[in-house]
């Protein structure tokens, strides 16, 4: 069965606020300057779905967060890539989204947070299935 996605965001990685890193989570974030979106509207929320690093077309589940809309207009989008090591730090990414996870929101203390972080990573592993998913697919 073909990977569905609700959404695809694709932009160029820049340096974030580095806490998912503190955490034992690096994100890649998306500069908000130049990332385009094809589809409709999203809800800000985590979701599961898949990266792909087009500078080299490879494809990793990632858990992906789109945050509530800030004052510029334009929510922060950051994705925890599964089974990633590097540095994507001015490579363009591409972040499809495939199922909705839960709704955004903020945790009291970091303890909770990470643990609800190792719970959608779990989701991720079991939801998203690369097996069934090629480059050029989402066609933004």
């Amino acid at each position: 069965m073909m990977q569905t996605f609700l959404f695809t965001f694709r932009g160029t990685v820049v340096e974030g606020d580095y806490y998912g890193r503190v955490l034992g989570f690096p994100t890649a974030n998306l500069d908000k300057k130049n990332y385009s979106a094809g589809g409709s509207p999203i809800p800000s929320g985590v979701y599961a779905g898949i990266a792909t690093t087009l500078h080299d077309n490879r494809v990793y589940k990632a858990g992906i967060v789109v945050g509530p809309i800030e004052k510029d207009g334009l929510p922060k989008i950051e994705a925890h890539l599964l089974d990633f090591s590097g540095d994507l730090y001015g490579k363009e990414l591409e972040l499809s989204l495939s199922v909705y996870l839960r709704p955004y929101r903020h945790f009291n203390g970091e303890d909770a947070l990470k643990a609800q972080i190792k719970s959608d990573i779990e989701q991720v592993e079991n939801l998203i299935d690369l097996h069934n998913y090629s480059v050029g697919v989402s066609g933004v």
